[in-house]
């Protein structure tokens, strides 16, 4: 087993994946398919090396960005034993699990026996829950791996301070992302919790409230523009770093804000619009699957124009 769990324990672990947060993106890869919609794990391979070659703090894989929902069990194990042969120790590796607890700790176990570092524990499979099953669903899932989990709210979870305080408790619970973007719920969260617990800023398009979330003291985030411009999510990171507000600014107001504006034209181009810049970037990446459709030629042709402004914007080629 080649996991950071089984090897060193829980805290080498949580170590590795803080200094990952304070020294770059986190970054949640994009899985590869062919025209034919089968899964090109070549493809993926070679795309998540150079992903890791630019610094990442750690990867995601098969999580939203990485179309976990459309994977079969047996393409999940591919993408994550070879997510964790490539970075080969270089990052964490934190694969992607969810739907109920049951089906989760298939994926789980799956997961363990690929080499994965941590899990992200998605949310649950359509059913809104009491703050007491959201706390159950967790435990159902830790006691049933070795491998440290880190919760996801977003949809229909939604962790209250209790319920925070209770899976803290959870031995191999080590964290929570957050894409809900309440920073007065984060701000209490972030103060209920015991020391050491991660937090970070998973909202889609993080960037545009990394400030906001910084300013209740989560200052990581995960970054969907890495999947496709690792050098644009790099200078906005270092500016974020730096205090360079100049620079921060104008990415923001030329890249990032427009890049929201586009993406919320149609649902689930928070996954199709990312993977369509990827393949403009001459990535290996492909189409994405159903339920989800590639973006029409009229939005490509928008994309591809605030691409190009992105990369000189930060002098890069396209």
């Amino acid at each position: 087993m080649e996991g950071g769990s089984t090897e060193g324990g829980l805290g080498v672990v949580v170590e590795r994946l803080r200094k990952g947060m304070a020294s770059g993106v986190l970054s949640f890869p994009l899985t590869g398919f062919r025209r034919d919609g089968s899964l090109d794990l070549d493809g993926f391979r070679a795309y998540l090396d150079a992903q890791i070659a630019t610094g990442p703090g750690a990867v995601f894989p098969a999580c939203g960005t990485g179309e976990f929902f459309s994977l079969d069990e047996d393409e999940y194990r591919q993408v994550v034993s070879a997510a964790v042969e490539v970075a080969g120790g270089r990052v964490p590796v934190v694969a992607g699990t969810g739907y109920g607890w049951a089906q989760a700790v298939r994926f789980a176990r799956i997961a363990e026996e690929a080499g994965a570092d941590a899990l992200l524990v998605l949310p649950h499979y359509l059913v809104a829950a009491p703050q007491d099953g959201l706390v159950a669903q967790l435990e159902q899932i830790a006691v049933r791996t070795r491998l440290p989990l880190i919760a996801y709210q977003r949809g229909q979870v939604a962790f209250g301070v209790e319920a925070l305080r209770r899976i803290a408790r959870i031995p191999n619970v080590i964290g929570l992302k957050d894409g809900h973007s309440d920073l007065d719920r984060l701000q209490r969260l972030t103060l209920a919790a015991p020391e050491g617990f991660l937090f970070f800023n998973g909202a889609a398009t993080a960037e545009v409230q990394a400030r906001a979330y910084a300013a209740v003291g989560v200052p990581a985030y995960s970054s969907a523009v890495h999947a496709f411009a690792p050098e644009i999510a790099a200078a906005f990171f270092a500016a974020l770093r730096d205090g360079d507000t100049g620079t921060a600014d104008k990415l923001l107001r030329d890249f990032y804000v427009p890049l929201v504006e586009l993406r919320d034209r149609v649902p689930g181009y928070a996954v199709s619009l990312i993977k369509a810049a990827a393949r403009l970037r001459g990535r290996p990446v492909g189409p994405v699957r159903a339920p989800l459709t590639d973006p029409s030629a009229a939005d490509l042709g928008d994309l591809e124009k605030l691409l190009a402004t992105g990369l000189d914007l930060v002098g890069a080629a396209l």
